[in-house]
């Protein structure tokens, strides 16, 4: 192998200043080629970097000489095993689309094959007896999103948090840190385009995003191994998807877990939420799933019903799902400590399941049940006895669970947690078995609960998807459940923090999260609940929720008129379902998220004027534009990004641009070109009856026929609405919505394409892939953005239309094609 000695500085003129400076400081690096990388020893420190592909690289940083253990709860084994080829440069290496360079004292900089830097240390790695501290230059341009739910805005430059999953009841916008540790952010405005950076360190970890120096991003932790993965892009979405091959690709949820849920703390007996669901379904609000917060145990203990007012689960399960609603049931993680008729403990306390105190006790704190004990989750085997305890609920016809308090939650402790020289005994996957302290499992703690669940129902239920809901949860825990932003608050901050906490979270991972719609804490004015309903229904989970003695917040509580109005934006999410279920297809096979920045598709949309800090896009065709400040009445503008755009309500262009060339058809909006960004600049008045939503012209969007619940097929074609532009698509998914065999291939999946001839638009069908039966057998296609009198035709054979001049729409139905097929629009002579 070849060794070399480097130089102090590397020669990159466009590394700064500061960055240059300490390098010079640094002791000299030598350099030992790899087959997949590079080994570095710079006096006392030593690192690896290898390359796992092209545009992913592992950093490992030795401690006295040693490398961490290579395990990870985060990173898939296959993911850390994988290599790239790597071609050696004397300061480095290179493979086919990221250069490494390593400078003085072992500073590591990444750049693109051209020479642009895409991220460099500021300094070499620190290291302070077991902590460390990794410091990276920050641009001026650089902005930084991810690390999960974290408050303080949709980004984190200028700022620092926390990585300490903590029962947060009660936080406010400004709060740090709250439930989860999700140690991953993504960067954009770097010269050399996006990249992610995930401290794989499941310690209290922290993070300053230029808060204490302006010009240094820097990262570290008290404790654990220095072990990071760099994930280059150029773009956003690149970066997102790459982190989703390196963590796990969340699995497909079930249809239902789309649809609108209802939840309280709590819903009291099984009569409450038989008339729960008599009013929902009396006021055709369309509902997939009623909750079952914790006051359905016996006792508060989980795996228990209580015998008084939840007499009969079974039959109140089958009811509820004579109506199309499912129930989903709380299990909290504590144990209560009950020496006679609780089998939990029982079982648990025979398996020697739970976790310890340091003198090899059982560790007892109080919690919902009282004196309660936790189980070791670490422990493989603990976590198969815990997805025994679900058979019960699973008989019962229970659909889903939820995994509160697994921060884990403490009751009367300053900490709200454990304490940190509990004893866990690590024996699962590639880890060494080993006993280890809370600091070490604290963030993982969450994710491993679900886990538990998870595969747990996959074994009691080996064909069926499970639906685990959980608050707590770590990088890779979208494997395991879908996400919510825990217990926020009634007020109209709140729903504003809301929109950046589910962005960031579908950037980290979690493309199934959501916030209590209403607010847990407190009680919601009609009008800030109408606007949460109105928001809510594109997000994507959908439930309204919240505490026990605050006001009720169910749709009708606030009369006729609100009712109205929240029915109204429900019922658009179940005409928008296949459309919002080819975005959840999209999401577990390449990982894009489902609700998005703007700036995701749209990246020049990171410069334009307007005040976007509610905006946001749902998949790339539909873009949500709340006013920025929700309470407010005050005029707004929305700015499109550039290509043009429809109003979804009226179906007319929203602006000036001209897809088809024949006349432009006045929207009800007003608009004024932004030369500068070539977007359109709509001026919005807020109503509280209308939510701006706009679709991208090029756009191909699925509906269907409304319905009660995802349970009920629609009755009627599917919808296809059309509106010519750019780049024009849609994709159709569709499989049974429940079981696994879309991973056999019983799904269908079917590309439509549009494009805009020199007459008309031309419409094809690709062959469908899969060998799934859809529920629609005829389509309606409506082409938007037409005037003029239409004459259309499929494979040569004249199909009969349907003109809505004031709409600009042409509308026409055909049998649903299996196979290619094109049809042609054009003007009739």
């Amino acid at each position: 192998m070849k060794r070399l000695l480097l130089a102090a500085l590397l020669t990159s003129a466009a590394l700064p200043l500061a960055t240059t400076a300490a390098q010079a400081a640094a002791p000299a690096a030598v350099l030992t080629a790899q087959p997949d990388g590079v080994e570095v020893s710079a006096s006392t420190l030593k690192l690896r970097v290898v390359a796992l592909s092209d545009d992913v690289i592992r950093v490992r940083i030795a401690r006295n000489g040693s490398y961490p253990e290579d395990a990870s709860w985060a990173v898939l084994p296959a993911q850390r095993r994988a290599r790239a080829k790597v071609t050696p440069t004397t300061d480095g290496f290179t493979t086919a689309r990221v250069r490494v360079r390593i400078g003085a004292g072992g500073a590591v900089t990444f750049e693109t094959l051209d020479g642009k830097i895409i991220s460099a240390d500021a300094a070499p790695a620190a290291l302070d007896g077991k902590g460390f501290t990794l410091r990276k230059a920050l641009p001026i341009a650089e902005h930084f999103y991810g690390l999960g739910d974290k408050t303080g805005g949709l980004d984190r430059r200028g700022k620092e948090f926390v990585d300490w999953n903590t029962d947060a009841f009660g936080f406010t916008s400004a709060d740090d840190p709250i439930y989860k540790s999700i140690p991953f952010f993504l960067s954009t405005g770097a010269p050399g385009g996006s990249y992610g950076i995930l401290l794989d360190n499941t310690y209290r970890t922290w993070f300053d995003f230029g808060h204490r120096d302006a010009d240094t991003l820097t990262f570290g932790g008290p404790d654990g191994p220095i072990d990071y993965y760099f994930i280059a892009g150029p773009s956003l979405p690149d970066v997102t998807r790459r982190y989703a091959t390196l963590t796990g690709h969340a699995p497909l949820a079930p249809k239902w877990a789309l649809g609108y849920q209802q939840s309280r703390y709590s819903y009291t007996s099984a009569d409450e939420i038989r008339e729960i669901a008599r009013h929902l379904r009396a006021d055709r609000v369309p509902t997939d799933v009623i909750w079952m917060d914790i006051d359905y145990q016996d006792r508060n203990r989980p795996f228990t019903t209580n015998p008084k007012t939840f007499p009969d689960v079974p039959k109140l399960a089958a009811d509820m799902k004579a109506q199309g609603i499912k129930l989903v049931a709380i299990t909290d993680l504590h144990i209560a400590k009950a020496d006679t008729d609780y089998g939990p403990y029982a079982s648990g306390k025979q398996g020697d399941e739970f976790v310890k105190n340091p003198d090899g006790t059982d560790y007892v704190a109080p919690v919902w049940p009282g004196a309660s004990v936790f189980p070791d989750f670490s422990q493989a085997k603990s976590r198969t006895w815990w997805g025994t305890l679900y058979k019960g609920f699973v008989d019962n016809g229970i659909a889903g669970f939820w995994n509160d308090m697994n921060e884990p939650a403490i009751f009367n402790t300053p900490t709200k947690t454990m304490p940190l020289d509990t004893v866990h005994r690590v024996a699962s996957d590639d880890f060494a078995p080993r006993t280890s302290d809370h600091r070490e499992l604290h963030n993982v703690y969450g994710m491993l609960n679900t886990r538990a669940t998870y595969d747990g129902l996959l074994t009691l239920r080996p064909d069926e998807r499970p639906f685990v809901m959980t608050r707590a949860s770590y990088a890779g825990g979208q494997r395991y459940a879908v996400t919510w932003t825990g217990d926020n608050s009634a007020t109209w901050d709140h729903l504003k923090l809301s929109v950046h906490q589910i962005i960031n979270l579908g950037l980290s991972g979690f493309a199934y999260s959501a916030a209590d719609v209403s607010g847990f804490a407190g009680g919601p004015s009609a009008d800030l609940l109408t606007r949460w309903f109105e928001i809510g229904a594109f997000t994507p989970v959908f439930r309204d929720h919240s505490a026990t003695g605050t006001p009720r917040v169910e749709p009708w509580v606030d009369g006729p008129d609100h009712l109205a109005i929240r029915r109204r934006f429900v019922e658009e999410r179940y005409r928008l379902m296949p459309y919002f279920y080819a975005l959840a297809d999209q999401n577990t096979r390449l990982g894009d998220p489902i609700m998005r920045p703007v700036f995701y598709d749209y990246p020049s949309a990171a410069n334009m004027g307007c005040n976007q800090s509610m905006t946001f896009t749902l998949g790339k065709a539909l873009l949500i534009a709340p006013p920025p400040s929700p309470e407010s009445p005050q005029t707004y503008d929305v700015c499109l990004p550039e290509g043009g755009w429809y109003d979804y309500w009226t179906g007319l262009r929203a602006g000036t641009f001209e897809p088809t060339g024949n006349g432009p058809i006045q929207s009800a909006t007003q608009a004024v070109p932004t030369a500068r960004t070539k977007s359109e600049r709509v001026l919005e008045t807020p109503r509280l009856d209308r939510l701006p939503i706009f679709v991208r012209a090029g756009t191909i969007l699925p509906r269907q026929p409304l319905v009660q619940s995802t349970a009920q097929t629609p009755s009627g074609p599917l919808m296809l609405d059309i509106y010519p532009g750019d780049d024009c698509n849609g994709t159709l998914y569709e499989d049974d919505g429940t079981s696994l065999a879309y991973q056999r291939g019983a799904f269908l999946r079917q590309t439509v394409r549009c494009s805009v001839t020199a007459n008309g638009v031309a419409i094809a069908f690709d062959d469908r892939a899969g060998s799934f039966k859809p529920w629609w057998s005829q389509i309606t296609l409506t082409v938007h953005g037409w005037k003029d009198q239409a004459k259309a035709t499929q494979n040569g054979k004249r199909i009969a239309t349907q003109q809505d001049t004031p709409a600009g729409t042409t509308s026409f139905t055909i049998a649903a094609p299996a196979k290619a097929t094109r049809i042609d629009l054009t003007r009739a002579l």
